[in-house]
């Protein structure tokens, strides 16, 4: 599930601009073109310059809209992303590429605002009449000579391009810490996109309704309570009293609560007359906005409860998946130590230093790379051969032990959980070799397009006599549960145990 914030502030906005385009044609419609020449023709003529109503009224005012408009589309598709792109290195390097390629295109967008703004204002002679009709090219500032100087008011339009800019970058970062959300990520996104059109709505409604208008308060006022109250019964007050009666003290403790806050601006602002008239308003907000919204919660109460459940139980997994990543350090200690430990028993400074390194190395990766959900596929591999390494620095010399690996390191692109597929060759290594008896460990590994195959087959010997033996599996039942955990449904696990061999074959979807 994804916030669609985004797409709902761009329907917002094209929504007003057509809402300023359809009142040109209204205007169009409902008056007279001769009509329309004698009222915005008179300060041409007193000046002794050409007038053409197209040309010099209905042009510029269907250009004015769609300039903005245009410019908005510029800064969310292009300078955002741009600087989006910008990574800790390019900060540290000013002049890096990503950073002057944001610039760029911050100054384009602020040009064309500013180009586009004077142009305008050139055909519609704002310096006759102040603007009148066009406040909204005011944001530039005034200009007796627009074509004189194309880039008259540059300064205020890279202004107004930034802040949009940041604006949106603001928006972004928190879609960013949303989706990012452990605990009731689909909670949270469904009441964001639910509460993000509501609110677009609204503004669109203050904008298109005059704010000098002598009731624009009180339709403020009345509004967004309502909205506000609206989200708070819908995703709170009635999913989480679900089981209480309408009636119990606990949830009409609080509908009273709730509805009288939102009624607070009501009593403030709206009514200034007689008590009564509030009082009515809070009873209605009471007895009928309530009623409304337990109407449309229990439409959508399904998905609602469904989206609190499994977030509830994901986060319950989320917990114990982290148990189950703490236990894989100490084991993979243990038995690298374990190793190195029988190498240097066997005086062999050379390999027993070696080792050491190779330990260092995959400690390195623990400490960066096992800290991450996911990491790329390649890292894997390093950390499986470095491992596989390890162990043969005690086996080389035995001519009873074979160690095979096929590990195809080709289309390995996707990205997998770490630490996810060296149990099975922890396991293979610490049941499957004796130095005693004929061992050996087969290790292969394939990437597909979208599915990893890793088989692990290693000899036993029931009878060795190792003290790690002893203890239980620990790696195979941390990667049993991480799998059940991360791959649900698209994972094969295939354990078989012969008399001689134990095979273990993996198949994941990624």
């Amino acid at each position: 599930m994804k916030v669609r914030w985004r797409q709902h502030e761009m329907i917002g906005i094209a929504i007003l601009v057509l809402w300023q385009l359809i009142l040109l044609v209204m205007t169009v419609n409902d008056r007279p073109i001769p009509e329309l020449e004698e009222h915005y023709s008179t300060p041409f003529r007193a000046h002794g310059i050409p007038f053409s109503i197209w040309r010099n009224v209905l042009i510029p005012q269907l250009s004015a809209p769609l300039l903005v408009f245009t410019v908005y589309l510029l800064i969310n598709l292009w300078v955002l992303p741009c600087f989006k792109k910008i990574k800790g290195e390019d900060i540290e390097r000013l002049l890096s590429k990503r950073i002057l390629l944001a610039l760029f295109s911050l100054l384009c967008v602020g040009s064309l605002l500013a180009i586009g703004i004077n142009a305008i204002s050139f055909y519609t002679q704002p310096h006759f009449f102040n603007y009148g009709g066009y406040q909204l090219l005011a944001i530039t500032g005034y200009n007796d000579h627009p074509l004189a100087n194309l880039f008259f008011g540059f300064g205020r339009a890279l202004a107004a391009v930034a802040l949009v800019t940041v604006l949106a970058g603001v928006r972004e970062l928190i879609i960013w810490l949303i989706e990012r959300k452990r605990v009731k990520r689909d909670y949270w996104i469904m009441v964001v996109n639910n509460a993000t059109p509501l609110l677009i709505v609204f503004l669109c409604f203050v904008i298109v309704s005059n704010p000098l208008y002598q009731d624009f308060l009180k339709y403020l006022f009345f509004l967004l309570p309502m909205i506000l109250l609206y989200l708070y019964m819908t995703f709170w007050l009635f999913p989480f009293m679900e089981g209480k009666a309408v009636l119990s003290r606990p949830v009409l403790l609080r509908i009273l609560i709730s509805t009288f806050i939102c009624a607070i601006p009501g009593f403030l602002l709206l009514f200034n007359h007689r008590l009564i008239v509030p009082v009515l308003y809070w009873l209605s907000l009471v007895f009928v906005a309530t009623q409304v919204f337990w109407i449309i919660y229990n439409q959508r109460k399904d998905r609602i409860l469904q989206a609190i459940r499994m977030e509830t139980a994901l986060a319950k997994s989320d917990a114990s998946l982290q148990f189950l990543k703490s236990q894989i350090n100490p084991h993979f200690l243990f038995n690298a130590l374990n190793t190195l430990y029988g190498t240097a028993l066997k005086g062999d400074s050379d390999k027993t230093a070696e080792g050491i390194q190779k330990l260092g190395d995959m400690m390195r990766f623990m400490l960066h790379e096992n800290t991450l959900d996911r990491i790329p596929m390649d890292k894997e591999i390093d950390y499986l051969k470095n491992y596989i390494s390890l162990q043969k620095l005690r086996i080389v010399d035995s001519p009873l032990i074979s160690i095979e690996d096929e590990i195809e390191e080709r289309n390995c692109n996707h990205e997998i959980p770490p630490m996810l597929l060296i149990p099975f060759v922890e396991n293979a290594f610490k049941h499957g070799i004796s130095l005693k008896e004929r061992s050996w460990v087969k290790i292969e590994l394939q990437c597909r397009e979208d599915v990893v195959q890793f088989e692990v087959r290693n000899s036993i010997h029931k009878d060795e006599s190792d003290p790690e033996k002893e203890m239980s599996g620990i790696g195979l039942k941390n990667v049993t549960g991480r799998l059940e955990l991360i791959y649900p449904n698209r994972h094969i696990l295939d354990v078989q145990e012969a008399d001689r061999e134990f095979i273990v074959k993996l198949s994941l979807q990624c």
